[in-house]
């Protein structure tokens, strides 16, 4: 029996991972196995993990989590030979991905039989600007999509679906643009309702050459951070950032991770899903804060990130 493939493409802090996130959490009884970029970022309540072993997180409801890391079509080689093995594949592209080239791997022989690509969506922010739909990654995007997903109408004003839904016609794609209020979407759109049919190929488009454009940078600590000056560190850096993301402890709530959150423009910090007992310091070689932050080629350096980010730093210097 094929395992059918939903590959799950947008930019980065459109809400991919809320959709893959809704995706797990009301799987209705499907055993899907979830390809994802960062395991931090799915958000898996405590009592339903079941296991891990081998980098592959086991879930109570049947799903399972792995990391999209080395080469595509080895994991995906590896979860097909497991017992019992999955009945959907979830794969979550990196934002700054061209999902041309995945669909292009996909398009393997040995694969399309045995996993064959059945639905690719494409998750839009639609408080994006609409000049960002000129750019060549969301074209790309948006070209090889069969449904597009509009996220965050909550944050938007009242007529921002409607100018999306036309700058997403004007680009003339076929996809069906439907609304996914806090990453929900209808799985009969997502999953067919029987798989036992045969594997249709797709073309992917003309491959472009790969555009490397963003950069990551890390930054971590061993102390706990203070909250207003971590406002003002976002403050400054936020002009310069695509995406953010990270855990820490803060002065105002000792012994309780936070995950912090930058996408879009906004920044969002709440409760990690567990607290360390008091006094207990987070395992060893584990830094109290680690951030990740993604911004383009050369507008942000590791010095300058580093000398705005240690003034968070509990006891530093700083107001």
């Amino acid at each position: 029996m094929p395992v059918p493939i939903l590959l799950v493409t947008g930019f980065l802090g459109a809400g991919k991972t809320t959709v893959v996130n809704h995706l797990l959490a009301h799987s209705e009884g499907r055993r899907i196995a979830a390809i994802i970029n960062d395991f931090g970022a799915i958000n898996i309540d405590a009592e339903l993990i079941a296991g891990a072993s081998d980098g592959v997180v086991s879930l109570a409801n049947g799903c399972i989590c792995c990391s999209l890391e080395g080469d595509l079509l080895r994991t995906l080689s590896t979860l097909l030979r497991r017992d019992p093995k999955p009945e959907y594949i979830v794969i979550e592209t990196s934002g700054v991905a061209d999902p041309a080239d995945i669909v292009r791997n996909l398009m393997d022989p040995v694969i399309l039989r045995e996993a064959p690509l059945e639905t690719v969506l494409c998750v839009m922010d639609a408080t994006a600007p609409l000049t960002a739909l000129d750019e060549a990654l969301h074209r790309s995007q948006l070209r090889v999509a069969d449904i597009v997903a509009l996220t965050k109408l909550d944050l938007a004003d009242a007529g921002a679906g409607t100018r999306m839904r036309e700058a997403i016609r004007a680009q003339r794609v076929p996809a069906v643009v439907v609304d996914a209020k806090h990453g929900e979407l209808p799985s009969a759109l997502l999953f067919p309702a029987t798989v036992d049919r045969a594997p249709v190929s797709r073309e992917p488009g003309p491959k472009r050459p790969a555009e490397e454009r963003f950069e990551t940078l890390s930054w971590t600590s061993d102390r706990p951070l203070s909250l207003p000056r971590l406002q003002q560190a976002i403050g400054r850096l936020a002009p310069k950032l695509a995406r953010a993301k990270g855990l820490f402890e803060t002065v105002e709530q000792p012994g309780r991770q936070m995950v912090f959150q930058f996408a879009a423009g906004r920044a969002t910090l709440a409760p990690g899903d567990a607290a360390l007992a008091s006094g207990d310091a987070p395992a060893a070689g584990v830094p109290r804060a680690r951030i990740v932050f993604v911004a383009e080629l050369g507008v942000l350096s590791k010095a300058e990130l580093d000398e705005i980010m240690e003034a968070c730093v509990a006891g530093e210097g700083g107001s």
